[in-house]
């Protein structure tokens, strides 16, 4: 396949996802457009989910954006709500993450306090004067 790194306008993504969904085959249309299999059908895949729409968001990660998706300009209020959504979600299976390490931690630190059950035998055994 020829074309590495190439980008694609929404609407030849959308027109590429409508003649696969017509059940035009995708190994003939990889083979005519120059493009991966596996990119057709994450492109069917979108189109079929979200219409027009799963083909029209930012794809990858945008320069400076800390791995957060940005939206169109043109996104709706609810696209944004549940955009938001969704970080917040990530954001609260992160912090769970951090609090069952800082837990399991802090109940390692306290094993280690704790005194022993033997306490007040001697630590070891003299040494031996052979």
């Amino acid at each position: 396949m020829t074309g590495k790194n190439r980008t694609f306008t929404a609407e030849f993504r959308i027109e590429v996802a409508q003649r696969i969904r017509d059940r035009e085959s995708v190994s003939a249309l990889s083979q005519e457009l120059s493009i991966k299999r596996s990119v057709l059908y994450r492109w069917r895949d979108a189109f079929l989910k979200d219409g027009d729409a799963g083909l029209r968001r930012t794809a990858g990660r945008p320069p400076g954006q800390g791995g957060q998706k940005q939206l169109l300009p043109s996104a709706t209020p609810l696209d944004r709500a549940q955009q938001r959504i969704l970080e917040l979600e990530r954001k609260v299976g992160q912090q769970e993450l951090e609090n069952d390490f800082l837990r399991r931690a802090f109940k390692r630190v306290e094993e280690l306090r704790r005194p022993k059950p033997d306490s007040g035998a001697t630590a070891s055994t003299p040494k031996s004067k052979a």
